[in-house]
């Protein structure tokens, strides 16, 4: 009777035994699973507020080079528009005066035609700035073929452009932005890349509308932060954002640069 009750003792204690490991593991389990799941979520909530975080980088981009083009536009106004007309009216004021020669009638005449001519071409080129005429006419297929024949009669370097897509569809506004992109990057080539070949290509790749962008620069280490940040970057990286693209850019020490970006 004693045996049977000590086997009966030892197979409830193994019984409770089993149910307790059961239990603890049950438990671990569970506290696995939480603190996995919590280390996600952290991660995904990191990964959003560095999003939010570089969204606010492109804007304010954005702003940046917004207020630094009023700054410019309101310098060339008051410079090359402003002074040349105050200029126009004194010498407007100046035929008012009596006993003019007509020799000196002839000069303030003249001077008055010479510098309203001056200010309806700067008033131009200013305008021309804001928006080219020929993309709101004519579309941004003209717009870039205009662009790289005004860099190509340089002669300092050699652009050549290949367009496989068609942009009839786009918003002016997006064409402003493609544009713009390719400005900054012509500008850069040769400003500070001294490229004397650039190539720019749009095509379908991966079912998607893409520019390719090269040179023959000298190049600069791709790796370094403060090549990758600069206000020019950083503007053309919230261009392609508005655009809801995305990109990639590569260059080394003397083998230029080449940037791919896509967009919708």
């Amino acid at each position: 009777m004693n045996n049977i009750n000590i086997e009966n003792n030892e197979i409830i204690n193994v019984v409770f035994f089993i149910l307790f490991a059961f239990l603890s593991m049950f438990l671990v389990l569970i506290l696995f699973f939480y603190f996995s799941r919590k280390k996600i979520v952290q991660i995904e909530v990191n990964k959003k507020n560095l999003e939010i975080e570089h969204q606010k980088e492109l804007i304010n981009s954005v702003l940046t080079t917004q207020e630094e083009e009023r700054n410019r536009i309101a310098q060339d106004l008051h410079d090359e528009i402003s002074s040349k007309l105050n200029v126009v009216s004194l010498n407007s004021y100046l035929l008012k005066s009596e006993n003019l020669t007509d020799e000196e009638q002839s000069v303030i005449i003249n001077n008055v035609i010479e510098l309203t001519q001056k200010a309806i071409e700067n008033s131009r080129r200013i305008a021309h700035d804001l928006l080219p005429p020929v993309l709101e006419k004519f579309g941004l297929h003209a717009g870039i073929e205009e662009l790289v024949e005004e860099y190509n009669s340089t002669k300092f370097v050699e652009v050549t452009y290949e367009n496989n897509i068609h942009f009839e569809s786009y918003l002016v506004e997006k064409h402003l932005h493609i544009f713009r992109i390719l400005q900054e990057l012509l500008n850069n080539s040769i400003r500070h890349g001294k490229a004397t070949k650039v190539s720019i290509q749009f095509t379908n790749f991966e079912n998607k509308k893409t520019c390719i962008y090269s040179d023959n620069g000298i190049g600069f280490d791709n790796s370094m932060s403060k090549n990758q940040k600069g206000l020019g970057m950083k503007n053309i990286e919230s261009r392609i954002y508005f655009l809801q693209g995305n990109f990639s850019f590569t260059s080394k020490p003397n083998e230029g640069v080449k940037m791919v970006f896509n967009f919708n």
